[in-house]
């Protein structure tokens, strides 16, 4: 069957099978998938024409494979919904039935035609038609390619030694893959050295000591406290990077990078008359807690402290957790001390942190709403409130008022991040590839994110999120090779003319100018396939495959 199916391949006039999914209602409640099938069955090359209820279930899948081999199909085009959750899928499955992947055309009628034209089913249906004429066009013109093979090291570098990047460096070692971790600090524990207990009653210092114990006696882990990360460079499976330590350098290479640099609590200055004394932050009330030097029986939390303004729009998530958490705990020992907490909302999100709220309630916490338009005074030993609901304002007496401020980014994030050429969002903190399909991956290949570098996390999230890097990473690390995609830019050297007009339109740094033969040249490991060089280059020497020129053409023609 192989061989037969490589010989329709060489043949001139391909055969075409085309797929029209109805997703259910998402594209057949719009537009007539019955109607776009029979069309697709009249377009040149086309030998075979199916409608499915969900062309991406297992049913599906087999259809298309048992297609390929029973028409023996040289073009394979799904009218579908997104190219990028679903390419790899029906490419993938195309290779398994013997077809070259890259012989794989896939048409967005629901995102870019049902979607955007929902109550206008007619005028939606023939676009649709015109979609997929425009891909089985392209389908003709498509080249079999081989997939791009480069070697690896199994060795992963971790930056930040907190409860992620710990948990992370812990997880890689006991998969027996070698870790390189550097911590900035001298000590590592990260932001969990400061805090007394945790929400479900363990002291903090046994978890991360237990933690950082399990680390250190691991012969398979390097760790370089009181270091940075000063360059790197490479690709996914060959990065090399300078790590400075004291007074050295230290050159070292691993296959993928973990960033876990965590978070700091904001110090507020000036805010609510902070002064560490009689108005401190929560973490600082930890250190009180820790060490029993909690003097106060009257006590006022303000949440949102410095968070959700127009200076940092973002909500830190943990915050009212934390001061649940304390003011449960400050009961514990001190029943009869008397303890309110002023806040614009309650995150307290999950099970767990919803009925630490309710416990709260029930030990005698008082909770307050307070207006985000009038915040709290807080003066000679009393914080005034406007109480929205009743509509006046109130007055309470206390002895110490607890700031609950935001986690914000290491201060040395945004410096990182241009290091390794990732992005940070609108806070600072870095940003990953897709915050549900790939939610521990930044969308530069090899490299992951996990704890509060991400986002403020819980200590039970950024212990998961640092197993669940590793998991990620290592499915990586255990290859023999790598294989990436061949849909990658190309620079023909005989046309090239060296103006680097390419060098500057490429994100990815992945194309570099040869001094000696004066062309430029494309990294195929580091391409993404994006194109801008394709579109910049004025001697049209740049090319990226999938999409040569006489591909766009053909779609056009066929518009």
């Amino acid at each position: 069957m192989a061989d037969q199916i490589k010989k329709e391949n060489a043949e001139e006039k391909p055969r075409i099978g085309v797929f029209v999914c109805d997703c259910g209602s998402n594209i057949a409640g719009h537009l007539d998938c019955e109607s776009v099938a029979e069309y697709a069955s009249t377009l040149p090359g086309v030998v075979f024409t199916k409608e499915n209820l969900y062309t991406c279930s297992e049913s599906g899948i087999a259809e298309i494979q048992q297609s390929i081999k029973e028409h023996h199909l040289t073009r394979v085009v799904v009218a579908s919904c997104s190219p990028r959750t679903h390419q790899p899928l029906f490419a993938g499955s195309c290779a398994q039935a013997g077809l070259n992947p890259y012989l794989f055309e896939m048409v967005n009628i629901r995102d870019q035609c049902s979607w955007v034209h929902m109550g206008q089913r007619e005028n939606a249906t023939e676009k649709a038609k015109n979609l997929v004429r425009m891909g089985v066009a392209k389908s003709v013109t498509l080249e079999p390619q081989k997939e791009i093979e480069s070697s690896l090291i199994r060795k992963v570098l971790v930056i930040g030694g907190g409860m992620a990047g710990l948990s992370a460096a812990d997880a890689f070692a006991a998969m027996g893959i070698e870790v390189i971790l550097v911590e900035k600090s001298g000590a590592l524990g990260g932001l969990l050295r400061k805090i007394n207990r945790l929400a479900n009653g363990e002291a903090a210092i046994d978890v991360i000591s237990n933690l950082i114990e399990k680390v250190e006696s691991r012969s398979n882990i390097s760790v370089y406290t009181g270091s940075e990360v000063k360059s790197i460079g490479g690709y996914i499976g060959n990065f090399n990077m300078t790590v400075s330590t004291g007074d050295k350098n230290i050159e070292e290479s691993a296959g993928c990078v973990v960033v876990a640099t965590g978070a700091l609590p904001w110090v507020p200055e000036g805010l609510y008359g902070y002064n560490g004394e009689g108005v401190i932050t929560q973490i600082e009330l930890e250190d009180r807690l820790k060490t029993g030097a909690l003097n106060a029986s009257q006590i006022v939390m303000i949440q949102c402290a410095g968070a959700r303004t127009n200076n940092r729009e973002f909500c830190s998530r943990i915050c009212c957790m934390t001061a649940v958490k304390n003011a449960l705990i400050i009961k514990e020992y001190k029943p009869d001390s008397e303890i309110h907490i002023l806040y614009r909302d309650m995150q307290m999100y999950g099970t767990e942190k919803e009925k630490m709220l309710w416990d709260a309630r029930g030990k005698g916490i008082r909770f307050h709403v307070f207006d985000k338009d009038k915040p709290p005074d807080v003066k000679n030993g009393k914080v005034h409130f406007f109480q929205p609901l009743l509509g006046e304002t109130r007055e309470i007496p206390c002895d110490l008022v607890v700031l609950s401020t935001p986690l914000l980014p290491n201060e040395n994030a945004r410096n990182l991040a241009r290091t390794f050429r990732v992005p940070v969002d609108q806070n600072g903190f870095f940003l990953e590839a897709h915050a549900k399909l790939r939610p521990l991956d930044f969308a530069a290949d090899g490299i992951f994110l996990c704890g509060s570098a991400r986002y403020p996390a819980t200590t039970a999230e950024a212990r998961s999120q640092g197993i669940g890097v590793a998991s990620r990473a290592a499915g990586i690390l255990f290859k023999e090779k790598l294989v990436t995609s061949a849909i990658v830019a190309g620079i023909r050297d005989d046309t090239c003319v060296g103006c680097m007009i390419c060098l500057n339109a490429c994100p990815y740094q992945a194309i570099s100018f040869n001094e000696i033969s004066n062309v430029c040249e494309v990294n195929v490991i580091l391409c993404k396939g994006c194109g801008n060089c394709a579109a910049a280059c004025p001697s049209h020497s740049a090319r990226l495959k999938g999409f040569m020129q006489k591909q766009v053409l053909a779609q056009i023609r066929a518009f």
